[in-house]
């Protein structure tokens, strides 16, 4: 059913595309993490000869980009003689890279790209006027990425332009997803607000911060009643991968239509229970703080401080009782290998 006050995205494949764009560039990526090191690689397999990594000069992962084989200069030295400029850092690096490095080198009317809209949308970065500046936002943890390219595959994209000052931004935005591999999927055309503000919800609400929570939460009221931690983890822990991949497949009803009778009724007795109205107000709150900025207000002055939040959340998460009752269960199926 089409939704007539979302429409759908305009979606773009490698036939709408145009790669002699980006392969006729020059491209600093900075930054050679997860997914620094797999735009670098599939940007080169997919024909742009001109590369270079731009790194701190104590970074760890210097050493791999040259065995790699890309030359490796400072963020600045490689963004002053660059056309394309992809930023795959973390987003609380953006605010000082920016500030201390990109800005003073870049050269008028070459293009900043960034992978997550978020220190554009809250002004973390503020866009010099002279540049272009364009969001490719591929969905997926960068070694999958990696890994589906070289398997003629690809993810879908995100993709969108928050300043086009030569007139060529949306196609060069194109070409660099489709030379990620994205074209093979499906590029979809949007904002960097748009982007931003949902994947921040998504990550809080469902992906990292809601599933977290649920399945801890399950797991301990099973514990508290009594029943092992190692049933318990299998309930509420181990199954789920399995359903979400049926989801993935078949989409949730065609899921359901494959789950027993009995999980089925019991799935719509116990949903709208257990994520009701206070799940839908907490929801709302989310989705309000992450679009005033009053998130990453508190993400910035965490960084600042040093991540004391960020590190002690951390620890404590590993330290929980499903994390034990997991590693007992996985040092058994080792064991039995």
């Amino acid at each position: 059913m089409t939704d007539p006050i979302n429409p759908p995205l305009p979606v773009f494949h490698d036939r709408d595309c145009d790669l002699s764009i980006i392969r006729g560039k020059r491209v600093a990526v900075i930054g050679y993490g997860s997914q620094g090191r797999t735009h670098a690689l599939n940007l080169r397999d997919s024909g742009v000869a001109d590369i270079v990594i731009g790194l701190k000069t104590a970074s760890p992962t210097r050493a791999k980009a040259q065995a790699d084989g890309f030359p490796v200069l400072t963020a600045g030295e490689a963004a002053a003689g660059a056309d394309v400029v992809a930023v795959m850092v973390s987003d609380e690096g953006h605010r000082d890279l920016w500030r201390d490095e990109l800005a003073p080198a870049m050269r008028p009317g070459a293009a900043l790209i960034f992978a997550h809209g978020l220190s554009v949308r809250f002004g973390l970065v503020e866009p010099r006027p002279d540049i272009d500046v364009v969001l490719v936002s591929p969905k997926g943890i960068g070694p999958r990425i990696r890994d589906l390219y070289e398997a003629g595959e690809g993810v879908f994209c995100l993709f969108g332009v928050h300043q086009d000052v030569t007139g060529g931004a949306r196609g060069l935005g194109l070409s660099y997803a489709a030379a990620l591999g994205c074209g093979r999927k499906g590029i979809l055309e949007t904002t960097f607000a748009a982007e931003c503000e949902s994947d921040l919800f998504g990550e809080q609400v469902v992906l990292c911060g809601g599933a977290a929570e649920l399945v801890d939460r399950a797991f301990m009221t099973l514990v508290r009643a009594g029943y092992p931690a190692e049933v318990a983890w299998f309930e509420c822990f181990y199954e789920l991968k399995l359903v979400t991949d049926l989801m993935f497949e078949r989409g949730i009803a065609g899921a359901f239509g494959r789950i027993s009778n009995t999980a089925e009724y019991g799935a719509y007795l116990t949903g709208p229970r257990v994520i009701g109205e206070p799940a839908q107000a907490a929801m709302d709150q989310v989705l309000a703080e992450v679009r005033d900025g009053s998130f990453v207000t508190r993400l910035m002055a965490d960084y600042d401080a040093g991540s004391p939040e960020l590190l002690a959340r951390r620890k404590a998460l590993g330290e929980r009782l499903i994390e034990t009752a997991g590693a007992r269960l996985k040092a058994a199926a080792d064991r039995a290998g």
